[in-house]
């Protein structure tokens, strides 16, 4: 049975996949700090950097779960995280999750990232269907997931409370034969 064990390197026009480590923590601290990347993940509470570093000392050892480092070609610097997780294997789906810090956004590597983890959860592990949420608040995510396939299934109503407001998450998917008239546009 296929599973998460394999860590690879994917490498695109504008960016580089490879497995997530400690090295990356400066990088993602950072990205984490900006008010509005926090807000788009709607990411609420603390964690101290003993417990992120040991987080990511184990992210290679998974095996139901891959966390890939989202490196700008351009640069070489690391600007985010791109995950599938939360593995359903008698399902053949996963969900994806992507974190781009500010010195990534607007250039599309956040589309090139999602287009490669993407398609290694479809043409390699074999996965049958990959689901995100995104706040709807957020419409530039999912224009760019909508460009990477995925399709509105539904809202979970106010399932973010920030600042004292509740937005809904949007669900969205791709389904593998989705995935291949996704290529065949390209």
């Amino acid at each position: 049975m296929t599973d998460f064990s394999v860590k690879p390197t994917l490498t695109g026009d504008l960016v580089i996949l490879r497995p997530l480590d400690e090295d990356d923590y400066d990088a993602l601290r950072a990205a984490m700090d900006d008010p509005e990347v926090g807000r788009l993940t709607g990411s609420h509470g603390e964690i101290t950097e003993e417990q992120a570093r040991q987080w990511m000392r184990t992210r290679k050892d998974q095996t139901d779960r891959l966390d890939l480092a989202i490196v700008d070609k351009a640069t070489g610097a690391t600007v985010g995280e791109a995950v599938l997780n939360e593995w359903d294997p008698d399902n053949e789906s996963c969900n994806f999750r992507i974190l781009i810090g500010p010195g990534g956004q607007g250039r599309g590597l956040g589309t090139e990232a999602t287009r490669l983890i993407v398609g290694y959860g479809i043409e390699v592990l074999g996965l049958h269907r990959i689901e995100l949420g995104v706040y709807s608040f957020n419409p530039r995510a999912q224009r760019a997931y909508e460009k990477a396939g995925f399709v509105v299934e539904g809202v979970r109503r106010d399932a973010l409370r920030w600042d004292g407001e509740w937005f809904n998450s949007i669900v969205m998917s791709v389904l593998a034969p989705e995935w291949k008239a996704v290529l065949s546009e390209a």
